[in-house]
């Protein structure tokens, strides 16, 4: 069982310095002679072997801890590069290294991983994903120039735009959604006109169901459609929108590693008209015929892609003509998925994930057959976080993994209905689904936290 304390913001990391910078300096090496004196004739120099390192660019809340044990467990030394490494609460705590780099800027980033090839072994670059694909896109262009095992970027590229994703899923015969590219509001009300309403609306790039909206009727479409073509969301360059058909039906959630399927679980999400992540569960209680059938189409996405180096993460929905696929990420999934599998299979993917990353074999066998359970937790209106109780009680209850809260009491909360919205979550494990379940609630139901809903025409900020 494990606590994660809350965010622990500091301003103690330099902008260009790391954290505990090590040198390692080449120093003469003096032979002994008969008369038990150093002899400086025959003086040679022994070249110190360089440590080596693991490059993380960006971080993650969830996963960024357990990426740095993992790389300590093999006996690489973790180094983040970080537009604000402060936004990570793990390194200060963790006493990681760590520098201050613009992550968006590829040369900045080559820049200082050249700077570090001169005094450690890079033996492997990796990262996460922030509001988009582009560090991703990043960390593959690192590992071409450096001749390391990485991802194709022009293939994380292709597969971050959803729209050049769709076509490419759709050419090779694989079940998508009707879906039609809009880029203005004429185009889009066509496109719902063309599929029928409701439609799911959402920006063409972009992660964490940022943007993504259920639009019920033209009233919803057009005040959608006013927000993603308007300056009200951060975007880099593409303004095109995805509208789709709304597929309905369970949740899957496909996690591959190279070419192979390791783990598949489900999910579900909040009220509509978002999707907001409600609870995890793996794995999913299917037939062997329907694991079969996912395992084979999320397979053949990875081909039709061009991807099957490292880890995938295919999400599809179940409906009543079978499987459809919703969308594919090209890198190992986030929040508490990891964390899932190993209580559920026992197999530690991130682990399996750096020895990709540096060259090495995974190995990921299922080793066990447990259910595990995540539950998110999310304001139910903006306001202010007034307090958070029970923790520890939660904690307590066996089959309780984790309990986390990424916030603390006073701060302010404006729900955007994607996956910023979640501010903690709870793993439960148990033999089997139901008992999970049940040490869920137990838990749950020792935790009191509230927000003290915003008056009216007062903003706030989280």
């Amino acid at each position: 069982m494990q606590i994660i304390p809350l965010n622990d913001r500091r301003d103690s990391i330099g902008t260009r310095e790391p954290l505990h910078p090590e040198k390692w300096l080449q120093k003469p090496v003096f032979l002994e002679t008969r008369r038990g004196r150093p002899d400086k004739a025959r003086t040679s120099k022994v070249t110190t072997m360089k440590r080596k390192a693991l490059i993380l660019v960006e971080g993650s809340r969830n996963n960024g801890q357990m990426y740095v044990h993992a790389a300590q467990r093999q006996g690489l030394h973790p180094i983040t590069l970080a537009t604000d490494p402060t936004d990570y609460h793990y390194i200060i705590a963790e006493g990681s290294e760590a520098i201050a780099v613009d992550t968006e800027d590829f040369h900045a980033m080559l820049h200082e991983c050249l700077k570090l090839a001169a005094t450690y072994d890079i033996a492997g670059i990796t990262g996460f994903t922030t509001r988009g694909e582009s560090i991703y896109v990043t960390v593959g262009k690192l590992c071409r120039h450096f001749n390391l095992p990485g991802p194709d970027p022009e293939c994380i590229e292709r597969c971050s735009d959803k729209l050049a994703q769709r076509q490419l899923l759709m050419q090779s015969g694989l079940p998508v959604p009707g879906f039609r590219r809009a880029t203005s509001a004429k185009s889009v009300n066509m496109a719902a006109t063309d599929i029928g309403l409701p439609v799911i609306v959402k920006p063409a790039m972009g992660n964490g169901s940022s943007g993504v909206r259920l639009c019920r009727d033209a009233g919803e479409l057009a005040e959608h459609t006013a927000y993603l073509l308007g300056e009200t969301i951060p975007r880099r360059s593409s303004q095109t929108i995805l509208v789709e058909e709304f597929a309905q039906g369970p949740f899957y959630d496909v996690v591959t590693m190279g070419n192979e399927v390791v783990a598949i679980g489900s999910g579900y999400f909040g009220p509509p008209p978002h999707f907001v992540p409600y609870q995890s569960i793996f794995p999913a209680q299917l037939t062997e015929e329907q694991y079969d059938q996912i395992s084979d189409i999320s397979l053949r996405c990875l081909q039709a892609l061009g991807l099957g180096w490292g880890p995938a993460n295919i999400e599809l929905l179940w409906t009543e003509s079978g499987p459809v696929i919703m969308e594919v990420n090209p890198r190992l999934p986030g929040w508490t998925t990891p964390r899932l599998i190993q209580l559920a299979h026992g197999v530690d993917i991130i682990e399996q994930h750096i020895k990709c990353v540096i060259g090495e074999e995974s190995d990921h066998p299922i080793r066990q057959s447990r259910a595990s359970v995540a539950q998110f937790l999310a304001p139910d209106c903006d306001g202010t976080l007034a307090h958070i109780r029970g923790i520890d009680l939660a904690a307590a209850v066996p089959g309780i993994a984790e309990v986390a809260f990424y916030v603390e009491p006073g701060v302010s909360l404006v729900r955007r209905g994607d996956c910023s919205d979640i501010i903690g979550h709870i793993i439960a494990s148990s033999a089997d689904l139901t008992g999970a379940e049940a040490i869920l609630r137990r838990s749950i139901d020792l935790i009191d936290w509230e927000v003290t809903p915003v008056d009216k025409g007062k903003q706030l900020g989280t």
